[in-house]
C-alpha cells in the first residue's frame, strides 16, 4: 500500500531536513539582515528590560484601575478595540504610524522619544515590495 507507506514516512521523516536549502541554509541577509552579537547578547543595563516592556506595564496597570473602577466590561471592550486596531495595517514594505491605536492609548496627543528620532522617511528598512509579500504570503 503505498498511499500507508507515504504517510508512515511523512510522519516520521522531517522533510525539511531534505530540501535544497536544509540544515545548511545560509543566512538570508535580504530578509533579516546581517547577524549581529550585539542582538544576541543580554540587556546592559538593568533598567532596559523595563524600558522595552514600558507600554504593555502601562497598558496592564491602566486596565487594571479601569476594571476597578467601572468594572470587567471596561478593559474588555477596550482590548477587543486595541486587537481590532492592531490588525489593520499597511503593506509590508510602508511604514504604518499605527494612529489609531495612539488615539486609543492617549498617545496621540504626546510627543515623545520616537517622535523625533524614528523618522520613517529616513528607515533603511526598505526592502523590496514584491519579495517582502511574497514572503508574507508564504509564497517564499
Amino acid at each position: 500500500n503505498s498511499r500507508g507507506t507515504a504517510s508512515l514516512l511523512k510522519d516520521s521523516i522531517s522533510f525539511t531536513e531534505f530540501s535544497a536549502a536544509g540544515l545548511f541554509e545560509g543566512h538570508d541577509l535580504l530578509r533579516r539582515g546581517f547577524t549581529s552579537v550585539k542582538n544576541e547578547l543580554l540587556p546592559s543595563h538593568p533598567l532596559e528590560l523595563t524600558e522595552k516592556n514600558f507600554q504593555l506595564n502601562q497598558d496592564k496597570t491602566n486596565f487594571a484601575t479601569l476594571r476597578n473602577i467601572q468594572g470587567i466590561h471596561a478593559p474588555l471592550k477596550l482590548q477587543m478595540e486595541f486587537r481590532a486596531v492592531k490588525q489593520v495595517q499597511r503593506l509590508p514594505f510602508l511604514h504604518s504610524s499605527n494612529m489609531a491605536l495612539d488615539i486609543l492609548r492617549g498617545n496621540d496627543e504626546c510627543i515623545g522619544f520616537e517622535d523625533i528620532l524614528n523618522d520613517p522617511s529616513q528607515s533603511e528598512v526598505m526592502g523590496e515590495p514584491h519579495m517582502m509579500m511574497e514572503h508574507k504570503l508564504g509564497l517564499l
